[in-house]
């Protein structure tokens, strides 16, 4: 059995490497951070006893998802599980010096990982089995400022993988979207404190909780898991704000970012 790991050297994608190495799978970490692959690998590999291959590659230029098929064809290999993984994540003001920063993550949050499924998701098709799970976000319900490409593009992953998830199933193919609220990662660049804080009154999660839940219901074949209480009562608390007050929030703080 073989799992492949977008994003997997760091973060949630480096707790899914681990998880899924202790389930027996071997790996392939996909990473555009060569010393984080260096780091992470071989220490992965004697923990568990897997094997772990490492594959340095940028997810978001044109023809990503096709040089990585081709490289798993080079390789002799089609995994039995799929992490599309590999996010990023920034807190802005969209202006037009950002805008080639908003097509980079377009092209990591949507472009890529769709032709990721559909490409890796033909030849599981083919074989009759396998599992896909994209990690999208409780932002997906969020339009908001500051996060208005990120969230619109985890919205977008959000649709796309409960619609393909209806295709795939008929051909033994199982397509699980995850939407985690707050994680405690570097991704959002909040101080350790900060995190830990967030941590011990459960409004952030860890990886590994977060990843146990993940795992769990993308081997029983869920179609959507929203692994948080947060993801019942936050966005709907946020869309119900008066439309005043929330400019007024936005406002106030974006000069501070």
């Amino acid at each position: 059995m073989i799992a492949l790991v977008t994003g997997g050297s760091s973060g949630i994608g480096l707790e899914f490497s681990r998880q899924l190495a202790a389930k027996g799978y071997d790996l392939i970490i996909v990473s555009n951070i060569q010393e984080q692959l260096d780091n992470v690998c071989g220490p992965l590999a004697e923990e568990f006893g897997v094997k772990v291959i490492p594959h340095f590659q940028n997810l978001a230029v044109a023809n990503a998802a096709e040089e990585l098929l081709a490289w798993c064809d080079s390789i002799s290999v089609l995994p039995d599980v799929l992490i599309n993984n590999a996010g990023m994540f920034y807190f802005k003001e969209l202006r037009p010096e950002l805008m080639g920063k908003a097509e980079v993550m377009i092209g990591l949050h949507v472009t890529t990982p769709t032709k990721i499924c559909v490409l890796f998701g033909d030849r599981m098709k083919q074989r009759g089995s396998g599992r896909i799970l994209l990690v999208a976000s409780m932002a997906a319900r969020i339009p908001a400022p500051g996060i208005q490409v990120y969230s619109a593009t985890k919205a977008y992953l959000r649709s796309f993988g409960e619609s393909l998830s209806y295709e795939m199933k008929p051909y033994g193919v199982t397509v699980t979207t995850l939407c985690p609220a707050a994680v405690a990662t570097p991704l959002y660049g909040l101080r350790k404190d900060l995190l830990k804080f967030g941590v011990a009154i459960r409004v952030i999660h860890t990886p590994q909780w977060l990843v146990r839940r993940a795992l769990k219901g993308m081997f029983r074949g869920r179609r959507l898991m929203k692994p948080s209480l947060m993801n019942y009562y936050l966005p709907p608390m946020i869309k119900f704000l008066p439309a005043p007050l929330e400019q007024m929030i936005w406002d106030k703080f974006k000069n501070k970012i």
